[in-house]
């Protein structure tokens, strides 16, 4: 059996990491068996449609290396790959409903429910429109056929009937089996008043035609995997593998990590930034391999030691099995450290090519670029963080303090002496390092104190890249210069 599963987002805005996750887990989830990566818009929410949103989510999923085999933009056979343009498919089927006695039409005004609604709530209930009040309501059950015809010329909805005093019994792969007794369902609406099917009918109906084997999606759908089943069982179907994968908790406290966490304490929630409002990821200064990295070990382990994991690695291990059940809790720091890896890991030539680094090294000599992408890479979390660890090539407009403080007693002035001697010298910048080790030795001057006197002078505080490299890559005369600076500035 050819396995297929699906993504299937809303056009409502930005695609958050919950969304991406559960996007990059179908496509691991189809490549590691060999099977189909379908994208499907669910755009049937038309309040809640933003302009822009199915072409920044494309453009998100190829960012990060997802691309699927069919979709509004790729060719496939079970198309339309939008469910705006499914209309004529999901009134067929709910004809086929109503006419099965599954399904029945509902009359209800909005003031109606409200006040049933209020009346529950009042006495402690809540409210359900199901099979054990359903006969007190407007609907095409209480109505004879005269009176549901001529309430059809106004506005109606379509609800699944669900019979009362039974068990709805469904497998999840990751969580077993789910029962639900019927008693506590609602009557679903499968069909709205603007002639635009629901989530819970027109995704089963769209999985069900697409021949979707397998539905990977996230746990806040899991209360509506037995109203999927009724549906399912309702036109007679087989139904697909349900895999129901846990939250992203926020950092910190209880809770789904939420958009507003992110706005709030500093770190990205999306992969790409959404027009001018959002940043994302990328933005950010990750690499699209650091980000999917992260993102997978967001409830799923390899079972390996290992977590550095680029796309082909995710694919040969990935298992629905090593999906955890309980929510994974996102760490940002754990994210930067990821992709530092990837940086690090990254040939330079290719790190050129990214829009931020081209941006920093703008202004830098060409030929000097990629040494000095090799010597910080490294030491790089994000892309952004490259801004700070090429301050070296600035002379240094200030010393950082305390260390200055502690290291004027120690004699720094003859230690840059003899710097000094060396730099106006014919020996090369590599080779010194050595003499100075040996000159601190036979001047009894710990050699630790002689590369701080060194580092302060160069850039000014006590962290940064190779010395000697910097040295060599700023030069000789630059190199001295900055030595006399600070030993004039010592001498205050």
């Amino acid at each position: 059996m050819n396995i297929r599963v699906r993504f299937a987002p809303s056009p409502t805005g930005p695609l958050h990491i919950g969304g991406l996750r559960t996007a990059l887990f179908n496509y691991l989830y189809a490549r590691s068996k060999k099977g189909s990566f379908i994208l499907r818009i669910e755009d049937t929410d038309q309040n809640r449609y933003v302009e822009g949103s199915e072409n920044y989510l494309i453009k998100a999923l190829n960012w990060c290396g997802i691309k699927p085999d069919e979709g509004p933009n790729t060719k496939g056979s079970f198309g339309p790959y939008r469910q705006s343009e499914r209309k004529k498919i999901y009134k067929e089927h709910i004809d086929k409903l109503i006419n099965l006695g599954a399904a029945y039409y509902a009359f209800d005004s909005e003031d109606q429910l409200k006040k049933y609604r209020q009346e529950d709530e009042k006495n402690g209930k809540t409210f359900l429109y199901g099979s054990q009040n359903r006969i007190k309501f407007r609907n095409s059950l209480t109505l004879n056929l005269a009176e549901t015809k001529k309430a059809l010329e106004g506005d109606y909805v379509v609800r699944l009937k669900v019979m009362g005093g039974a068990k709805v019994n469904v497998n999840d792969e990751i969580r077993g089996n789910i029962s639900v007794s019927t008693d506590l369902l609602d009557d679903k609406i499968l069909l709205k008043s603007d002639g635009l099917p629901t989530y819970h009918f027109a995704n089963v109906v769209d999985d069900k035609l697409m021949e979707i084997t397998d539905v990977i999606r996230g746990e806040e759908w899991l209360p509506s995997l037995p109203i999927h089943k009724l549906i399912y069982d309702a036109f007679n179907w087989n139904l697909p593998r349900f895999m129901h994968l846990p939250l992203i908790l926020k950092p910190n406290g209880k809770g789904k990590l939420s958009k507003r966490d992110g706005l709030k304490d500093g770190y990205p929630v999306f992969p790409i930034k959404f027009k001018e409002l959002n940043l994302g990821f990328k933005e950010r200064g990750f690499l699209s391999e650091g980000m999917v990295n992260y993102l997978a070990l967001l409830g799923w382990n390899s079972g390996t030691e290992n977590e550095i994991f680029n796309m082909s690695d995710l694919t040969k291990y990935f298992s629905i099995k090593k999906v955890q059940k309980g929510g994974a809790r996102f760490d940002y720091e754990k994210a930067c450290w990821i992709n530092q890896q990837h940086i690090s890991k990254s040939d330079v030539k290719t790190l050129m090519e990214q829009k931020i680094v081209k941006e920093i090294l703008e202004k830098v000599d060409e030929v000097k670029r990629i040494n000095i992408l090799n010597l910080v890479k490294n030491r790089l979390k994000t892309l952004n963080d490259l801004k700070n660890e090429i301050r070296f090539l600035d002379d240094p407009q200030d010393y950082d303090k305390k260390s200055v403080i502690k290291l004027i007693d120690k004699g720094p002035v003859k230690i840059m002496d003899q710097i000094i001697i060396l730099l106006n010298s014919d020996i090369e910048i590599a080779d010194m390092k050595q003499s100075l080790f040996e000159w601190g030795k036979n001047e009894k001057i710990p050699f630790g104190l002689i590369m701080q006197t060194l580092r302060l002078a160069i850039v000014g505080q006590l962290s940064g890249p190779d010395l000697f490299q910097i040295c060599a890559l700023i030069g000789k005369d630059v190199s001295l210069k900055r030595v006399q600076k600070f030993k004039t500035f010592c001498l205050k």
